[in-house]
């Protein structure tokens, strides 16, 4: 038997980390703060000054957690951390006002339909291809930094379905880099406030990066919002519009602008940023396991062959879809579920006070040993094995769980098997054995300084 690949993660020390150590680890990362017993402990507890954390692992809490929205709705922390880029969007809002949004936006993910976006995400891929090859040919070969161009292929897809227009690199790059830093400063916003401290500026500082990325759509959404409001203009049928079409269940209006804004915000936002993370992390696993790499070549070109990707041909991509399946496992784009308190509760040998902030976390359920068979280890044929299909059910929540599971999971899942079958057909990847990525948890899972890839044109 091959022995399995275990890609990088944080090695966690053997005892928990001290208070000041805690909070200089967690300035940077989440989940360099964990220590051993965090990846097996039921149920764990954290205080800071300013707030007291509960994680809760065991299955039992978190279906009971993610499967009851109102009595533990979205936790503060997340909501003032993402309200500069989001606002009250559906993916912040809570109970009632939830609700509402979600009937609202309901029917503006019909346009995500595979056989819709299929197309769109073939040309983007093509489009991605097109870029390597003429990188390759400007460098000469060599390692090339594939985060910002996943950035831009996600980004792409999510412009062409949002708003029926592809994106240009120009804006895909003031994205990604005003996304890096949104992340860097709302992380440490969100420390200094766990710690009672001033939050010296960083707080503004996510405003502004956050108007840099409304900068790059909010052109688009002003236009069409105005043109469809004056005279009725329907520019496209796409999200965009579904948005403006959209009725408050209960008084029938429409959204506004500003509240357009918050929708688009974060269809945009959970849209790419967690498919790119997801995309770059399976292209460097391929990298690193090139006996997988190769089965999946084989299946991608046994069912497609050189033509363009069709419905059938991805829906029969097994190992594609497993390796996008363990790549989710492995690396969640979301590793950290925040929920508050809002009652006092019990759980298991601990007493909740309201206001707590009670964490599900993906990152520990799906790494959990009690959970998977060599948890840190790269498998994507785990999923076809009969005696993993109850975990599959119970400790696999890459996207969530519950009511308030993310209504785009089988967009970003397609689109990445496009993506990763589209390279995989076209390059032979190799990951330097001099150059390993390290992953951090901010908002979402992305490789520190980057992560470089060789792709020779096969």
């Amino acid at each position: 038997m091959t022995e399995l690949f275990t890609p990088p993660y944080p090695q966690p020390p053997r005892n928990k980390r001290g208070f000041i150590t805690r909070f200089i680890t967690a300035w940077d990362s989440w989940i360099h703060v964990l220590f051993e017993k965090s990846y097996t402990m039921k149920m764990g507890e954290i205080k800071t000054p300013g707030q007291h954390m509960y994680i809760a692992n065991e299955l039992e809490l978190v279906e009971r957690i993610m499967g009851q929205a109102k009595e533990f709705p979205k936790h503060e922390e997340m909501v003032t951390s993402l309200a500069p880029l989001i606002g009250n969007s559906v993916f912040t809002a809570n109970g009632d006002d939830w609700e509402e949004q979600r009937a609202m936006v309901n029917p503006a993910f019909q346009h995500t339909a595979l056989a819709k976006t299929l197309p769109m995400m073939v040309e983007a891929a093509d489009d991605l291809i097109a870029r390597f090859d003429a990188i390759n040919a400007e460098k000469g070969g060599g390692p090339i930094d594939i985060d910002p161009l996943m950035t831009h292929v996600a980004a792409d897809i999510i412009f062409r379905t949002l708003f029926s227009v592809s994106l240009d690199p120009a804006g895909s790059l003031t994205i990604h880099k005003a996304f890096s830093r949104f992340q860097r400063q709302a992380q440490s916003a969100s420390m200094l406030r766990m710690y009672k401290l001033p939050s010296f500026g960083f707080m503004a500082r996510s405003h502004k990066r956050a108007r840099e990325i409304h900068k790059v759509f909010e052109p688009i959404v002003r236009d069409r919002y105005d043109q469809f409001h004056r005279d009725g203009t329907i520019a496209h049928h796409d999200i965009l519009q579904s948005l403006f079409e959209a009725k408050h269940p209960v008084t029938g209006e429409p959204f506004t602008f500003h509240q357009v804004m918050e929708q688009v915000s974060i269809i945009f936002l959970a849209g790419h940023e967690t498919s790119a993370s997801l995309m770059t992390w399976a292209l460097y696993l391929l990298g690193e396991c090139q006996q997988i790499q190769e089965r999946l070549r084989e299946e991608v070109e046994r069912l497609a062959g050189d033509a363009p990707f069709t419905g059938a041909a991805v829906r029969e991509m097994t190992l594609v879809r497993n390796v996008v399946r363990e790549t989710l496992r492995l690396y969640p784009p979301v590793p950290f579920l925040p929920r508050e308190v809002i009652c006092p509760v019990q759980m298991r040998d601990k007493h909740l006070e309201k206001g707590a902030m009670l964490v599900v976390a993906p990152w520990l359920v799906q790494r959990n040993r009690d959970n998977w068979a060599c948890p840190h280890a790269f498998d994507p044929d785990r999923f076809e094995k009969p005696e993993n299909q109850e975990m599959v059910k119970r400790a696999y929540l890459p996207f969530g769980k519950g009511p308030r599971i993310c209504i785009g999971a089988g967009f970003a899942q397609q689109e990445a098997m496009i993506v990763v079958a589209a390279m995989v057909r076209h390059f032979h990847i190799i990951s330097p054995a001099d150059d390993k990525p390290e992953p951090i948890s901010r908002l979402t899972i992305r490789p520190k300084h980057g992560l470089r890839l060789v792709l020779a044109k096969r």
